[in-house]
C-alpha cells in the first residue's frame, strides 16, 4: 500500500500547487507564482489556514476587489506568455460573483488563471448559509455556477478525494497551449477544512512539458504552393505569435520575402514598429498603411489570430474575392476560419519550417510597403502636432460632425484645456523609456494606441482587447509590474475606465509595486459617444453631465493623492514633459491627470465595423446611417 499523508483539502491544494512546474524550450520553472486573495468566511478557515501554515515558494497578495485582483492575475499570465500563473481565491457568494468578469477576460484572451471561489456546504446541514442563493428547481446551483460559461474547465469539489482528479485535469488544461484558459474549482467551504489520507505520490514534483508542435508535411506543402503563387502576401501577427515568442522569426521571414506585416491588438509589439514592412495595427482600429496593404494582399497568413471583428473589420478588411488564407495556430478550430489552409502548430516552429521551403521567393509588394508606411508616418506626425484654437474657424476635431464649436468651447472652459488626445499620447510615447510596459483596455485609447503607439522594444505593448474590459487597466498594470518588477509600467486609462475600477492602486502601494497611471480625462464615455453620434443619434447618457446639463469635472489627481500616489496635472506638452520626468524620478506610484478635449482621438482609416443599429426610427439621420450599415453588411463576407 502506498504511503499516505493526512491533510485537509485546502492543505492538499496548496501542497500540490507548490509542486507544479512547466518545461518549455529547455527551461524549467515553477508554474504557480502565488495567490491573490480576499478572505471571507467561505475561504479564510480553509484555504486561508492552509496558506498561513505553509505557503511554500508562493507569493500571497491581498487584493482589494475580487475582479481587480483577478485581472492582475490575468495580466501576469499574459506577461509570462501563459507559462506562469496566479491562483485567485475569494469567499462564497458576492466574492465569487465578482470573479465572473475577470474569468471572461481570461477566457476571451486564452489566458490561464486558477479560480478558487468558496462555495456552500457539501453536507447542506446549515443551509441556507450566509450568502447562499436558493432555487426552487435545484439545490446544487450556487453563485459559482455563473463561472461555468466563462471557464475553460469548471469543477465542483464536494469530497476531499475529488480534488485529485480535478487538479490533474485543471493543470492539463492550463498548461496546454491549445486549451489554455481559466479554470474554476469550486470547493465547498466545509470540504476545504475536511481531512483526508492522500497518497503521498500525488504531491511529487510534476513537470508539464510543452512541446513546439509542427503541422503535417502535407499541409506545409499546400501552404508552400499557395505562397509561391501569391504576388502580395500579408501576415496578420496575432497573440499566438507573441506567446510562441515568434517575433524574430516573423521579422526575418517578412524581411527576406518582402511580406507585409499587420498586427492585432494582442500581437502588437511581437515585431518592432520600426520593422520596414510592419504596417501597424489592422482593421477597425488599424492604420491607413495596414488597411491599404490588407486590401491589396492576395494571400493572408494569419499567425495566432482569431480574426475578431476588429481585426477583420467585420470581414471587410481583406479582398475576399481574390485572397487566399493560410492560418497558423495551435488551435485547430482557429485554423478553420476563412476557409484557410490549416497549419495546426506552434507559430515559431511553423514559420521557421515554412521559411525554409520558400528559397528564391520574393513578393511584388516591394517599395509599395515603404510608400504606405511613409504615408502613415506623415499622418502620425500630423496627429502629434495638433494645436487647437477653437476661435479659428478652420479648426476641425478628428471626430467631425458631432459636437458643435460652442459645445467644444464649453468643454475647454470647464476642463481648462485645449489639448488633443493624440498629441498627448504620442508625447508620452516619445518621453518614456522604450523598454517600459504600457497597458490599456477600453474606450478610445486602445484604438489610438493600436494606430499611433510605436513599440520599438518587443513585447512591451499590453492591450486587453479580447474582452475590452473597463477597469482592467490599473489592475492589469499591477499584474504586469509583478511580472516585471524592474521595469516602469504605464497604465493608460480613460476617466470612464478609472471610475469603473481602480481599487488595486491600494494593493500596489501596499506591496511596493510602482505604477504610473496616465489618466486621459474628457469627462465622458468618449468612444461610445462617437459610436452613438456617428450613427445618427443625439448624445445621450454618454457624457458626464449634471442634471442641469453642465459638465461634471473631477480632480483625479487629488483622488490619487488621497490614496498616497504622487500626482500631477497636465494640460499641454510642457506639462506632460515635466510630469513624466518627475514620475520617472519618483520611487512612489504616480498618476498623471491629462485633461483633453472630446473628439480629439483618432478616427477610422478606411475601415468598417458592423454594429447593431436601429432599422426603424423617426430620426432621419439614424435611418440614413442604418442604410449605410446594411449596405456594407451585404458586401461583407458572410462567414
Amino acid at each position: 500500500m502506498s504511503k499516505r499523508i493526512k491533510l485537509t483539502t485546502a492543505q492538499a491544494l496548496v501542497k500540490f500547487l507548490n509542486n507544479q512546474y512547466i518545461h518549455f524550450d529547455g527551461k524549467e520553472t515553477p508554474f504557480v507564482e502565488g495567490f491573490f486573495n480576499i478572505f471571507g468566511h467561505g475561504n479564510v478557515l480553509g484555504i486561508g489556514q492552509a496558506l498561513q501554515e505553509d505557503t511554500g515558494h508562493m507569493k500571497v497578495i491581498q487584493g482589494k476587489n475580487e475582479q481587480g485582483m483577478a485581472h492582475a492575475a490575468v495580466a501576469f499570465a499574459k506577461e509570462n506568455f501563459r507559462r506562469k500563473i496566479f491562483a485567485v481565491t475569494s469567499s462564497v457568494g458576492p466574492g465569487s460573483a465578482n470573479l465572473v468578469t475577470a474569468s471572461a477576460t481570461a477566457l476571451a484572451n486564452n489566458l490561464p488563471v486558477l479560480f478558487l471561489p468558496g462555495d456552500t456546504f457539501a453536507t447542506r446541514q446549515p443551509d441556507p448559509v450566509l450568502q447562499q442563493i436558493e432555487h426552487f428547481h435545484s439545490h446544487k446551483i450556487t453563485t459559482n455556477d455563473a463561472l461555468q460559461p466563462v471557464s475553460r474547465y469548471w469543477d465542483r469539489i464536494e469530497r476531499p478525494e475529488q480534488l485529485m482528479s480535478a487538479l490533474l485535469r485543471a493543470f492539463e488544461v492550463m498548461t496546454n497551449p491549445e486549451t489554455s484558459g481559466p479554470v474554476t474549482l469550486s470547493i465547498a467551504q466545509d470540504v476545504e477544512g475536511e481531512a483526508f489520507e492522500y497518497e503521498e505520490a500525488f504531491f511529487k514534483k510534476r513537470i508539464h512539458y510543452v512541446d513546439r508542435i509542427l503541422p503535417s508535411e502535407e499541409s506545409l506543402e499546400r501552404a508552400k504552393e499557395e505562397i509561391l503563387t501569391a504576388k502580395k502576401p500579408l501576415i496578420v501577427v496575432g497573440g499566438g505569435a507573441k506567446y510562441s515568442l515568434a517575433g524574430n522569426e516573423i521579422a526575418d521571414f517578412s524581411r527576406k520575402y518582402k511580406v507585409a506585416l499587420v498586427e492585432t491588438q494582442a500581437g502588437k509589439s511581437t515585431v518592432s514598429s520600426d520593422h520596414p514592412y510592419n504596417m501597424g495595427g489592422v482593421g477597425v482600429t488599424g492604420t491607413l498603411a495596414a488597411n491599404k496593404a490588407a486590401k491589396e494582399a492576395d494571400l493572408i497568413i494569419g499567425i495566432g489570430t482569431r480574426y475578431t471583428d476588429f481585426t477583420s473589420a467585420s470581414k471587410t478588411a481583406f479582398n475576399f474575392e481574390k485572397s487566399a488564407f493560410i492560418n497558423v495556430n495551435v488551435s485547430r478550430m482557429q485554423t478553420y476560419k476563412m476557409d484557410a489552409i490549416q497549419l495546426v502548430g506552434d507559430a515559431k516552429a511553423t514559420i521557421q519550417k515554412l521559411g525554409d521551403l520558400l528559397v528564391g521567393y520574393e513578393s511584388e509588394f516591394r517599395n509599395q510597403l515603404e510608400d504606405y508606411k511613409q504615408e502613415w508616418l506623415n499622418e502620425r506626425k500630423r496627429l502629434a502636432a495638433i494645436e487647437i484654437d477653437l476661435n479659428d474657424e478652420a479648426y476641425q476635431p478628428e471626430i467631425k460632425d458631432s459636437f458643435g464649436r460652442e459645445k467644444l468651447k464649453a468643454y475647454a472652459n470647464e476642463l481648462g484645456t485645449n489639448y488633443s488626445q493624440t498629441t498627448a499620447l504620442i508625447k508620452v510615447n516619445e518621453l518614456i523609456d522604450p523598454s517600459s510596459y504600457v497597458i490599456t483596455s477600453a474606450g478610445s485609447l486602445p484604438g489610438d494606441m493600436h494606430r499611433v503607439w510605436n513599440s520599438t522594444v518587443e513585447n512591451t505593448y499590453h492591450v486587453e482587447y479580447g474582452y475590452s474590459t473597463m477597469g482592467y487597466e490599473i489592475a492589469g498594470g499591477l499584474g504586469v509590474k509583478i511580472a516585471h518588477p524592474d521595469k516602469e509600467v504605464y497604465c493608460m486609462v480613460g476617466d470612464g475606465s478609472f471610475l469603473m475600477l481602480h481599487t488595486e492602486m491600494v494593493t500596489a502601494l501596499q506591496y511596493g509595486y510602482k505604477l504610473n497611471i496616465v489618466l486621459f480625462d474628457n469627462s465622458g464615455y468618449g468612444c461610445i459617444n462617437n459610436l452613438q453620434m456617428g450613427h445618427g443619434s443625439e448624445s445621450y447618457c454618454t457624457e458626464f453631465t449634471k442634471t442641469d446639463g453642465s459638465i461634471l469635472t473631477v480632480d483625479y489627481a487629488k483622488v490619487a493623492e488621497g490614496y498616497g500616489f504622487d500626482s500631477f496635472t497636465a494640460n499641454n506638452n510642457q506639462d506632460v514633459e515635466t510630469a513624466i520626468k518627475k514620475a520617472k524620478e519618483s520611487e512612489n506610484s504616480t498618476l498623471i491627470h491629462i485633461k483633453v478635449l472630446p473628439k480629439t482621438m483618432t478616427d477610422g482609416y478606411e475601415s468598417y465595423w458592423n454594429v447593431g443599429i436601429s432599422e426603424h426610427s423617426a430620426n432621419a439621420n439614424i435611418m440614413d446611417k442604418a442604410a449605410e450599415v446594411l449596405s456594407m453588411r451585404d458586401k461583407a463576407k458572410q462567414y
